[in-house]
């Protein structure tokens, strides 16, 4: 059988970047292999939906780089793909449950289970469905439910877990793993409002679309043991699991909002590329067995392997992230990257510029920087002279005797036919060498009547891409300013 997996979210917000991250080993998996990656909706917790969410979730995985074979807009011979559409199904094969003793009708109200919590809360017991003592088809008997169903008491259908034993299953990432069928809840599969849960869709969705692996984060491996004794109720065979270690903050806390940038679009809006942050969560938690660390799409597909996924949390570093940013900034042709440094610079009341020139400033500051939407502010002096200029530099130096050193140079740069970087460097170098003056000492003048700033790309560079006329008529105002 060929290789079918799925990614599953649901639709109650923003594509978290984990979610981001499973959603990639699971197309690298399928990929590697010549399978098939789906899209599945799991939109049954109709508190929780968002309308717009399954469209977000859609587009960041169109932006991240990588498409689904099936899905809701694709549609596919498995479909429908989202779960609210697929409601039968569930109600049947709840039904089928019932049938063969694996599962149990119960009608607790809400309050009786808040005061069944509440007991099990102060004698110190874990919160877990006592069906020996509750409402349900086990204590009623077979005649009280039945008129209990046909009378529309509002029903809910759970799991039978048996009370002793072992439920036991192979995982890719973290092997053996063993869990007492005592610590396992008498689950909720169908709720009275005729939705399924998580658990129920999550098994029947999987045994009917033919997924043959379960990739997902390891906050579902306690369900786990749930879903095998699904599978083992309705005679199914299971798919193998792999279960993914968590994101984590560099302190080693889970990621959250409150820690900054959690969601795929939050990156995507700072201005870091697909391909990098693509790159970058491929290695948060898997390891590649090499020092290497950029790898394209297709590399990734080539190399990816479920047996070297950590069971270990994986540190989210986000200083990383950046660097690798920068690494894919560099690597990019200007000229490409020249229409969204445009569309940017709409929100600055700057000169309009060429993609041209633009092209060229995102090829002068690029290795100091690793956003295009950082080019304005670290690189305004690009777009428009400067008003200030960095005090703490200029005291250091500006000089009583700069202004004789470096005048001279106006008449030169005016003389010059050719002002590219090559020949301002031989100029410059040609100047200081007559007036025997140590290059720092026109280097610094310069940048400092030319940028405002102490920091940045190479001057003579910088000089090549502003012009002569620019960089003469800036030198003439600092200097009429700066007697």
């Amino acid at each position: 059988m060929s290789v079918r997996v799925r990614f599953a979210p649901s639709p109650t917000g923003f594509l978290h970047i984990g979610g981001l991250r499973t959603a990639l080993y699971n197309y690298l998996f399928a990929k590697h292999h010549g399978g098939e990656c789906i899209l599945r909706i799991e939109d049954t917790d109709q508190t929780r939906y968002v309308e717009t969410a399954e469209k977000a979730i859609i587009d960041m995985c169109r932006w991240a780089g990588f498409n689904f074979d099936e899905g809701p807009e694709q549609g596919g011979k498995y479909g429908p793909y989202r779960q609210s559409e697929r409601t039968e199904l569930y109600q049947t094969h709840a039904s089928i449950l019932i049938e063969n003793g694996a599962a149990y009708y119960a009608f607790d109200s809400a309050d009786e289970l808040e005061k069944m919590r509440e007991r099990q809360q102060k004698a110190g017991l874990a919160p877990k469905y006592d069906r020996s003592i509750m409402r349900n088809q086990t204590t009623l008997g077979e005649e009280e439910t039945s008129r209990l169903l046909a009378e529309g008491e509002p029903s809910a259908i759970r799991l039978k877990v048996p009370h002793s034993g072992e439920i036991r299953f192979s995982d890719i990432v973290r092997g053996e793993v063993v869990f007492a069928a005592r610590d396992i809840d008498d689950q909720v599969l169908l709720k009275s409002d005729g939705y399924p849960t998580y658990h129920l869709a999550n098994v029947v969705d999987d045994h009917l679309m033919e997924i043959t692996h379960v990739i997902r984060g390891e906050e579902w491996l306690p369900s786990t043991p749930k879903h095998c004794l699904l599978y083992e109720a309705f005679g199914w065979e299971k798919p193998k699991f792999a279960h993914l270690p968590l994101l984590l903050n560099p302190d080693k806390s889970k990621m959250s909002k409150r820690h900054g940038d959690v969601f795929v679009e939050d990156f995507k809006n700072k201005g870091f590329f697909a391909e990098a942050l693509v790159n970058f969560i491929a290695l948060c938690g898997w390891n590649p067995s090499s020092d290497r660390e950029i790898f394209s799409m297709n590399d990734l597909i080539e190399h990816f392997a479920l047996e070297k996924v950590n069971k270990a949390g994986a540190i989210f570093d986000y200083k990383k992230l950046e660097w690798m940013n920068n690494q894919y900034f560099r690597s990019y042709d200007p000229a490409v990257l020249a229409p969204e440094l445009l569309e940017v610079l709409k929100n600055y009341v700057y000169p309009t510029v060429s993609a041209d020139y633009a092209a060229q400033v995102i090829k002068l500051l690029r290795e100091r920087i690793s956003f295009v939407a950082d080019i304005p502010t670290f690189g305004d002096y690009m777009f428009v002279r400067p008003v200030s200029f960095d005090e703490e530099y200029k005291s250091k130096h500006w000089k009583p005797e700069t202004h004789a050193n470096i005048a001279p140079l106006v008449g030169i740069f005016e003389s010059l036919s050719d002002f590219s970087n090559q020949s301002l460097h031989d100029t410059v170098h040609a100047y200081t060498t007559e007036k025997q003056i140590a290059l720092k000492f026109i280097i610094h003048p310069l940048r400092l009547m030319i940028t405002g700033k102490q920091v940045g790309a190479g001057m003579f560079e910088t000089m090549e891409v502003l012009g002569k006329k620019e960089v003469l008529a800036r030198m003439k105002v600092f200097l009429e300013n700066n007697q």
